[in-house]
């Protein structure tokens, strides 16, 4: 296939993927060796690329490309599926965060595969003497249960499959009860006009309520969340004490953001872990 410069590797991931994504919907099935010679792109490139859309259940991979997700298959992909996504990012993310929890602190995690690497951290470390956790995260809940000086408070609510998370206004009494110092969450999506964004309604619910309890607010989102918006907002710009990237985050964003008093730390490098 001819190469097509209006979309030739010039083209920057995220708006890469839109036109994946269109042409699956249209055409129901691509290949990948096809998209690498439209785009100009390696096929390695074209596999990360059908990832980040299977983790967000606008296509189904399969062997040498993809295919249009079954009509009324569920909206969200398994957590199984997103915890693959940018796994080294979310490591080194989830480490910076741990860098700022300290003993003694209450602490929210939401149900977001970035959340859990941060527990992970905080789990190596064998120092705590008063740490309490709460969250809506089952994974996270039994990531930390037992840990010497972490307490955990898991909230109440219906039990979600797809995220391994409980929803639910039952949840909010917690809030009531303990003061809580920082929210650690994760978003579909990050832009400047809309904020953090979430798929659904029922996890966008929870989050508002943690961002509400915190004191300080920390988002937790790799490279390929940034300029998307999801249908439910839960934490406008203004609200974020700050944000926990990867280097491959937009400049432009990160200048803006940074210029509305929201601080910015990119992480870099791949881990040696």
């Amino acid at each position: 296939m001819a190469v097509d410069p209006a979309v030739s590797g010039a083209v920057f991931a995220p708006e890469r993927q839109e036109q994946i994504a269109q042409m699956v919907a249209d055409a129901g099935r691509v290949r990948v060796m096809d998209l690498a010679a439209r785009f100009d792109v390696s096929p390695v490139t074209i596999r990360k690329d059908l990832l980040v859309l299977e983790g967000e259940a606008r296509l189904v991979r399969t062997h040498g490309g993809a295919i249009a997700p079954r009509a009324g298959s569920r909206p969200e992909p398994a957590f199984e599926v997103r915890e693959r996504l940018q796994r080294d990012e979310k490591w080194r993310i989830g480490a910076a965060a741990a860098a700022l929890v300290e003993d003694g602190d209450s602490i929210v995690f939401d149900a977001s595969t970035t959340a859990l690497y941060v527990a992970r951290h905080l789990k190596q470390r064998t120092t705590w003497h008063q740490l309490t956790v709460v969250t809506n995260s089952i994974r996270i809940a039994l990531e930390l249960a037992g840990h010497p000086g972490v307490t955990v408070l898991m909230l109440g609510g219906r039990v979600r499959a797809e995220a391994l998370s409980v929803v639910g206004p039952l949840g909010d009494a917690v809030f009531r009860l303990v003061n809580v110092q920082k929210a650690f969450v994760g978003a579909v999506g990050l832009t400047l006009e809309v904020g953090l964004s979430d798929a659904m309604e029922e996890e966008a619910q929870i989050k508002r309520s943690m961002v509400a309890a915190a004191r300080e607010v920390y988002a937790l989102v790799d490279h390929t969340k940034w300029g998307r918006t999801a249908s439910a907002t839960f934490c406008r710009p203004d609200r974020l004490t700050a944000i926990i990237t990867d280097e491959d985050a937009p400049a432009e964003m990160v200048a803006v953001l940074e210029g509305m008093g929201v601080a910015v730390t990119r992480v870099p490098g791949r881990s040696d872990r």
